[in-house]
């Protein structure tokens, strides 16, 4: 029997069957690319076929290359690109960050487009000219086209930047905007910003619409620093409508969380020494909370906590405690009835009726379904029949609440966890929300069509909330008088897409008597 040997020609190094393995380097590879890249040696006829196959791919410009693990493609350079992880890369390059450079310029290309003069209809074929020669042959009703006119405008508006006058004009807001609220009627705006050294400080600003067509805004003399977060804010009506602020404040080290109920007028230097009541309440770490405007419930609120819902009467102290097992984020009361919805954290939408006394077998909850993930925001509709729900997945949601079921849902929006809120405006048929990728979008609250996308005018952040706008919308800003628009803060900017295309930037007389006044004192000194 004949013994195998290494050196024999059939199984030897020369003559064992065995792929010799080389470097390939292609025209469109990088040198890092062809480090990791080893391919057998091809006999001469697929090396034939390879070639043949290479030269009609460089023929066919729309090719695609081929996704490599580690590596980033770029088209314009026509080579790959090596990824992290390395520590001897002087540019590195991450999927994030290509994500994030494709997104600005997205950003940028929708802010180029928005500063056109005449952008693409809502609706396919939808103008006013037809519209109004619909109406003319009474094809079209009252409210439908009411509703399109203003779907139209909404679609035209155009960005401009406001300056906030204020007695201290010598020294401008630097101040990123954290949170705002407007009161019933959009006359003042209650504004949270976050200070460089901690803490925040509010105030409220106010809105006025001058005869020349244009929006001023001033903000009130007397700004309030706190060294604890802002959590949720909104308007109470305690001696007459939005005549306080309430505000949740979270606890931080030895300072204990609470919720403050504060008169409007103690902003302004201009009223009386007693501004109203002032008072505050030791509930710490509310998520939300929510004034009732109902009679048979007067001068109550209500905040949301971890595993709770307390129910307070801000006249007496008076409290009503209800035990949930998760966190309520929104909450919002009904104006014909003392009830309140909330939704949580685990994404249950639940109402309680305040003539019901709480019991611990959950039989307090006159309604309850699930939304599907965290809940952001409640907002009923006027006839109190269906509710919209926004969660942190991105849903907007159009809920019967008598079935219990949603007929309509909103697509569009960006949500993975940010505490975001939802803006209805039901007389001109709109829903607005403010997503995290820092876009607000508006629908039609009748079909849920999306109609606009309006892009920031900052760069998104790459962590953190700063750079989410936050948005009032009203057809009367600043009162029965205002103008129709939005009112975006980013950053510490403030910025008014009104409806009118010829609108034009002009400076009240109060606003520049102010300045002229600290002119003066400037040159006096």
């Amino acid at each position: 029997m004949k013994r195998f040997s290494w050196q024999d020609g059939g199984g030897g190094r020369q003559g064992r069957h065995r792929h010799r393995w080389r470097k390939v380097r292609s025209p469109g590879r990088s040198p890092e690319r062809s480090r990791f890249d080893r391919t057998p040696e091809p006999s001469p006829s697929t090396s034939a076929e390879s070639s043949e196959s290479g030269s009609s791919a460089s023929s066919n410009p729309t090719n695609t290359a081929p996704e490599l693990p580690g590596f980033y493609f770029d088209p314009e350079k026509n080579r790959y690109f090596r990824l992290l992880p390395g520590h001897n890369n002087c540019n590195p390059l991450t999927n994030e960050m290509l994500r994030a450079k494709e997104r600005e310029r997205r950003r940028s290309a929708m802010l180029l487009e928005d500063e056109q003069p005449r952008k693409k209809a809502p609706r396919t074929g939808q103008n006013t000219s037809l519209l109004l020669h619909n109406r003319h042959l009474g094809l079209l009703p009252p409210n439908s086209y009411c509703r399109l006119i203003h779907e139209l405008k909404v679609s035209g508006m155009r960005r401009h930047k406001l300056e906030v006058q204020s007695s201290e004009s010598s020294s401008p807001n630097t101040d990123n905007f954290r949170l705002i609220k407007a009161d019933s009627t959009c006359e003042r705006v209650f504004t949270v910003n976050d200070v460089s050294h901690g803490g925040c400080k509010y105030g409220i600003m106010n809105l006025s619409g001058c005869s020349k067509g244009s929006l001023s805004v001033e903000m009130c003399d007397n700004l309030y620093f706190t060294n604890r977060k802002v959590n949720s804010i909104c308007w109470a009506s305690v001696s007459h409508p939005d005549s306080h602020v309430l505000l949740c404040l979270v606890s931080i080290s030895q300072t204990p969380g609470c919720v403050s109920l504060l008169p409007a007028s103690l902003f302004s230097n201009s009223n009386p020494d007693q501004p109203g009541m002032l008072c505050s309440f030791k509930i710490s770490t509310a998520w939300s909370c929510a004034w009732c405007l109902n009679p048979q419930a007067d001068k109550t609120f209500s905040t949301g906590l971890s595993r709770h819902v307390i129910v307070t009467n801000a006249v007496t102290g008076r409290r009503q405690m209800y035990s949930i097992n998760s966190d309520v984020l929104a909450q919002q009361f009904a104006l014909r009835a003392p009830v309140l919805f909330n939704g949580c954290r685990s994404g249950e939408i639940f109402s309680i009726d305040l003539r019901q006394r709480s019991r611990r077998d959950h039989s307090w909850k006159a309604c309850r379904f699930q939304q599907g993930a965290g809940v952001t925001s409640v907002r009923l509709l006027r006839d109190e029949n269906y509710l919209l729900a926004a969660d942190m997945q991105g849903q907007i949601k159009l809920w019967d609440v008598r079935v219990t079921r949603p007929v309509k849902q909103y697509e569009g929006h960006h949500n993975e966890y940010a505490y975001l809120p939802l803006h209805v405006n039901e007389d001109e048929g709109l829903l607005l929300a403010v997503g995290q990728d820092c876009y607000t979008r508006l629908w039609s609250l009748n079909d849920g069509h999306l109609l606009r996308t309006i892009p920031s005018p900052h760069p998104a952040a790459k962590e953190g909330f700063d750079s989410i706008p936050n948005v009032v919308f009203s057809s009367q800003l600043g009162g029965c008088r205002g103008l129709p628009g939005l009112l975006m803060a980013v950053h510490h900017d403030l910025y008014y897409y009104p409806y009118n295309s010829d609108y034009q930037d002009y400076q009240a007389p109060a606003a520049t008597a102010l300045r002229d006044r600290d002119r003066d004192r400037d040159w006096d000194e």
